[in-house]
């Protein structure tokens, strides 16, 4: 037993902290999560990790020295070394993440953007195993990417590095994105821009679909009732899959990757969400990307532990 080394992986989020004790192997041995403290902007929220991962230690009976480290994804902009770049809805300002947990815990740390560290998760253990060149794009809540080269992170000079959700796909919009600026890839292909674009639809004349029927549309509905062939649900798709099959289309001819995969809830619609976007993808692309491969996401809300513990293994 004693010749086994152990690590963590903890993906902090505004309501919970996720955390996973691992083997060095990719093994995960047992995963829980806690609540995120925010009082006091979120003061004691490196406090809480160290103390569950001391009584973590204790429980498994793990000599300290077999931990290799903890690695932490983080909802906000990291430099690479360490370094929150305010982190707003956790409360965080400016200061070094990765050596303040040291210093609570007396172990290695490594920390990165949640989005970056949950495509390095989906890269080493899930849909983009067996490749070092991956784009991760999730779409939820909001459109998240992560951008893994030579099997390493792209946080770039301010953290912000894979932040495609932000790109400006249209500039004549009028409504703003959370970020404050307008025509952001989010508008178009995350789940409630998806709702968005069907509500446009829907107002630009009377032609009939099942979507009228409801009170509350949600981006399953538009997928549901397009699987059903309700053409005005198949144009929204089709609009926002132009959307994110151009983004994806311009990412290629930048980090060039050998696959994109695709996660997030709206990633669930399946095969009519992918293989949309994978042909507008092909018409936007350039020659020498065109056979990037497409792959569904793996490890769900799981990534970003995987990721964490993928960050603090020896190269």
């Amino acid at each position: 037993m004693e010749n086994k080394k152990y690590g963590f992986g903890v993906d902090i989020g505004g309501t919970t902290i996720k955390m996973g004790l691992f083997l060095e192997d990719g093994s995960l041995l047992e995963k829980w999560e806690i609540p995120t403290d925010k009082t006091n902007e979120g003061a004691n929220i490196l406090s809480d990790i160290a103390k569950v991962i001391e009584d973590k230690i204790v429980e498994h009976d793990i000599q300290k020295e077999n931990v290799i480290g903890v690695g932490m994804g983080i909802p906000g902009p990291v430099k690479a070394d360490g370094t929150v770049n305010r982190c707003v809805n956790l409360g965080w300002g400016v200061f070094n993440a990765a050596t303040e947990l040291e210093g609570k815990i007396g172990l290695p740390v490594k920390v990165g953007n949640d989005a970056n560290v949950a495509a390095l998760g989906e890269m080493w253990q899930g849909g983009g195993k067996g490749y070092e060149d991956v784009v991760v794009v999730t779409l939820g809540t909001g459109v998240g990417g992560g951008i893994i080269i030579g099997g390493q992170m792209v946080s770039g000079a301010m953290g912000a590095g894979g932040e495609i959700g932000h790109m400006t796909m249209n500039r004549e919009e009028i409504e703003n994105c959370g970020c404050g600026k307008s025509g952001c890839l989010e508008q178009y292909a995350s789940a409630t821009g998806v709702v968005r674009l069907a509500k446009r639809r829907l107002k630009q004349n009377d032609d009939p679909s099942e979507l009228r029927s409801l009170n509350e549309i949600t981006s399953k509905d538009v997928f549901d009732f397009a699987k059903q062939n309700d053409e005005v649900a198949l144009q929204v798709v089709d609009k926002v899959a132009d959307y994110l099959g151009l983004a994806l289309a311009n990412i290629t001819c930048v980090v060039n990757p050998q696959v994109i995969v695709i996660g997030g809830g709206v990633s669930k619609a399946g095969s009519i969400l992918t293989e949309t976007v994978e042909k507008h993808f092909r018409e936007n692309a350039f020659h020498a990307c065109r056979t990037t491969e497409f792959k569904l996401a793996k490890l769900g809300n799981d990534a970003g532990i995987y990721g964490g513990m993928k960050l603090v293994m020896p190269v």
